[in-house]
C-alpha cells in the first residue's frame, strides 16, 4: 500500500474569493517547556486507487532513530482538494527541527516525510480557489511536514508567492530560518540600538541571520563558535566580538566584553550544554530566549532565575505567525530585509534530496555552517 498522511490544520484559512475575509485558525497553546510544537503530520500524500496513480519520490521515515532511518521511496501525490495547491519543490531548506522529528523528540505519526521548508513552482491548483494560479513560484515554513518531496500537496494559505528578485535558492534557505528571527528580535524580545546580545551557535543557519539582524537594529553582538573558521563567519555576519567556547569560558569572556554588566538577552538554541553560561551571562532583568536544543533539554528552575529577576521564554515561530496576516508580515519583512542587504544568506551546503540522510548527519556532526539546501534529484 502506498505511504501516506494526512496534513495538519493549516495556520489560517484561505480566502476561495477576493471578498471573502481571511478567517484565522485558533492559536496554538503554548508550552514553553518541554516545547515541541503542535503535533505535525506529514504532508498528504494521496491514498486514491484511481488508475494509473501520478508517482513522485520523497525521504519516508518508517522508524525514529539516525540519518540512516530516513529512505528514498516513491509515493503517490494525488490531485489538490477545495483550498489546496500542489507544488514542485525546487529547493527545500533543512533545519535542526527535522532531526528533532525524526529522533522522535517531537511527536509524529508514522510513517512520515519530514521538512518544513521549500520553494516551487505549483502545478496544480484546488476546485474554486483564487489567488494561486499554475506556474506561481511560492515558499513555506512551517506546518504541514512533508517537504523532503519531489511534489506534495499544500493548503494554500500556507504557501507565500516569493519576489522576483528573490532566486528559489536564498528564499529557501532563508524562509524558515529568517522568520524565526524576524520573531526573535522583533517580537520575543525588541532588539534595539544599546542593547547587548549573545548569539549561541552564531556561525549556524539561523544564528548567522541573527548575528545580521541585530547589528543593523544598532545592538552590539556577541557570538559564540566552535572553530576558527565559524569565527571568521560569524564576523562576517556582523558579530562584534567572538567567543571560542571550545577554549574560553563563555560567562567570563562576557563579563569581560560588557566591563561585567552583563548582556540584555541570550538567545540560545543549544539547551543542555549552554544554559549555565546563559544565565550567568545575563545582566539583572535580562531575557534568557530558549528556542532550540540540539544538546538536549536544559533543566533550568525558577531558582536560576530570582538572583537577577530574569526572564525566560521558549518560543516557537509558529505561535507567532499564526495568522494569514502575521504569516505574510513576518515573511514579507524577510524578503525586504534580504532586498535590501541587510541579510546575506550563505548556501555553503547543498545536497540530492535523495542524499538527505547525509546531510542530516553532517548537521549533527557540526561540519556544516551557514545553511544547508536538498534539491530535488529531477
Amino acid at each position: 500500500m502506498t505511504p501516506c498522511s494526512h496534513h495538519t490544520p493549516p495556520l489560517s484559512s484561505f480566502s476561495r474569493t477576493p471578498a471573502d475575509p481571511l478567517t484565522p485558525r485558533p492559536r496554538s497553546t503554548f508550552n514553553p517547556r518541554p516545547p515541541p510544537p503542535p503535533p505535525v503530520a506529514a504532508t498528504r500524500l494521496s491514498c486514491s486507487t484511481a488508475d494509473a496513480p501520478e508517482m513522485v519520490k520523497a525521504i519516508r521515515v518508517h522508524e525514529l532513530g539516525g540519518p540512516e532511518a530516513m529512505r528514498w521511496e516513491e509515493v503517490e501525490v494525488g490531485e489538490p482538494k477545495d483550498g489546496e495547491i500542489r507544488v514542485k519543490n525546487t529547493a527545500v531548506g533543512v533545519n535542526f527541527i527535522d532531526v528533532y522529528f525524526r529522533k522522535g523528540v517531537y511527536p509524529a505519526p508514522l510513517p512520515f516525510t519530514p521538512g518544513m521548508e521549500a520553494v516551487g513552482v505549483v502545478t496544480a491548483v484546488g476546485p474554486g480557489l483564487t489567488g494561486r494560479k499554475v506556474g506561481d513560484v511560492v515558499a513555506y515554513a512551517g506546518k504541514p511536514m512533508g517537504s523532503y518531496a519531489e511534489e506534495q500537496i499544500l493548503p494554500a494559505n500556507v504557501a507565500v508567492p516569493v519576489p522576483p528578485s528573490i532566486d528559489h535558492r536564498t528564499a529557501a534557505a532563508i524562509m524558515l530560518k529568517g522568520m524565526t528571527v524576524h520573531v526573535l528580535v522583533r517580537r520575543v524580545f525588541k532588539v534595539e540600538s544599546g542593547h547587548t546580545v549573545l548569539v549561541h551557535a552564531a556561525a549556524g543557519g539561523v544564528g548567522s541571520l541573527l548575528c545580521q539582524w541585530a547589528n543593523a537594529l544598532g545592538a552590539t553582538v556577541i557570538g559564540t563558535v566552535s572553530t576558527e573558521e565559524k569565527a571568521a563567519h560569524a564576523t562576517q555576519d556582523g558579530c562584534h566580538h567572538v567567543i571560542m567556547y571550545t577554549k574560553e569560558d563563555v560567562a567570563a569572556r562576557v563579563k569581560e566584553i560588557t566591563d561585567g554588566k552583563g548582556v540584555n538577552v541570550v538567545y540560545d538554541s543549544v539547551g543542555k550544554d549552554t544554559y549555565r553560561a546563559s544565565l550567568e551571562s545575563l545582566a539583572p532583568a535580562g531575557y534568557l530566549v530558549s528556542f532550540g536544543q540540539s544538546s538536549g533539554s536544559p533543566n533550568i528552575s525558577m531558582g536560576d532565575l530570582a538572583p537577577k529577576s530574569l526572564f525566560l521564554t521558549r518560543p516557537s515561530m509558529l505561535h507567532y505567525t499564526g495568522t494569514r496576516d502575521e504569516l505574510l508580515q513576518s515573511a514579507g519583512e524577510v524578503f525586504a530585509n534580504v532586498a535590501s542587504g541587510v541579510l546575506r544568506i550563505r548556501v555553503n551546503h547543498t545536497y540530492p534530496l535523495s542524499e538527505a540522510s547525509r546531510a542530516h548527519a553532517d548537521l549533527e556532526a557540526r561540519k556544516t555552517s551557514g545553511s544547508i539546501l536538498l534539491i530535488p534529484d529531477n
